[in-house]
């Protein structure tokens, strides 16, 4: 299991320039891989922070985790995403997703119908133009036919914001996996590995990838790191998609699936992830105690000493 971060999933107030500079130390720290999620009215545009970031890094992985496909249509996404992938030297993973009903229909005024598929199609086309250079598509939500030439560019992962049965089995008949947030190790372990990788499997596709997102946080007080980030993550207990994983989980709260503890207990929460069937953890630091960037340090040197040492199931 390989080991990334998350940056800017608590909507803290940063600069392009610290954005930037999140990817640069997070190579030099040695994670594998650095992600950022494209929260629809805050924070920057994630293709162009991973396009800049690209400049400055060699060797790290970057991802969107993740970017709703609502608001942008699949030829401009797929045309970001090629350009992003010069920037960063074929080092891209497109994470797509869903966003949630309320955003999309009462904030963006766009249509929520249908959201299955709406992916489906959007995959479709997106995927054609990214991987051969045209399409020619006449669904009911989309219509496209188009070629499209990004010099230098090369073939892109995508992952997809896949929780509910039929967006995993989308994830691994027609893409390179899922990036999760807020799933549990209990949701990883016996609800989206399990589905994703039959679908892989009866599609004749690779193995799917299993991305985890999950806040962490190393500290000696549990229980006011749990309090923290009960405060700071309240949001997604409360929107339905994110709603359906904490019930199969059992937990109140994204509280309860936060990873907090010493050193040694964070440790065996990601091996147990491991045992359950994630390909990768991307981590959302958060701080907790008087002294965040003590804390903050604390929890990227635990999560930095155990890059290489975990093997998925």
């Amino acid at each position: 299991m390989r080991i990334g971060l998350m940056h800017g999933a608590r909507r803290e107030p940063f600069t392009l320039v610290q954005a930037v500079d999140e990817a640069v130390r997070a190579e030099a720290e040695g994670f594998d891989s650095v992600w950022f999620p494209q929260l629809p009215t805050f924070g920057y545009d994630a293709l162009t922070v991973i396009a800049l970031a690209g400049s400055q890094t060699n060797r790290i992985e970057l991802g969107t985790a993740v970017i709703p496909t609502f608001p942008t249509h699949p030829l401009t996404m797929a045309k970001q995403a090629l350009t992003a992938q010069v920037a960063c030297g074929g080092r891209l993973t497109l994470g797509l997703g869903l966003s949630h009903k309320p955003m999309i229909e009462d904030v963006m005024g766009l249509s929520y119908e249908r959201p299955a598929l709406h992916m489906r199609e959007y995959l479709t086309v997106t995927k054609s133009l990214i991987d051969d250079g045209w399409v020619d598509f006449q669904g009911q939500d989309f219509q496209v036919r188009a070629e499209l030439s990004v010099n230098e560019s090369s073939p892109v992962p995508i992952v997809i914001a896949a929780l509910a049965p039929r967006m995993l089995r989308m994830a691994g008949e027609i893409v390179d996996g899922t990036a999760t947030w807020m799933a549990g190790v209990k949701t990883v372990g016996e609800h989206i590995v399990p589905r994703i990788q039959s679908a892989a499997l009866s599609a004749g596709r690779p193995q799917p990838r299993v991305v985890v997102g999950l806040p962490v946080a190393v500290t000696d007080d549990p229980q006011s790191a749990r309090e923290a980030a009960a405060r700071v993550f309240e949001r997604y207990g409360q929107l339905t998609n994110y709603r359906r994983l904490l019930d199969i989980e059992g937990v109140e709260g994204p509280s309860e699936v936060t990873v907090v503890g010493n050193e040694a207990q964070v440790e065996q929460q990601l091996r147990a992830f491991a045992s359950a069937g994630a390909t990768e953890f991307i981590a959302s630091v958060l701080p907790v105690g008087e002294n965040e960037q003590e804390s903050i340090a604390r929890t990227r040197s635990l999560l930095g000493s155990l890059v290489g040492k975990f093997k998925a199931a």
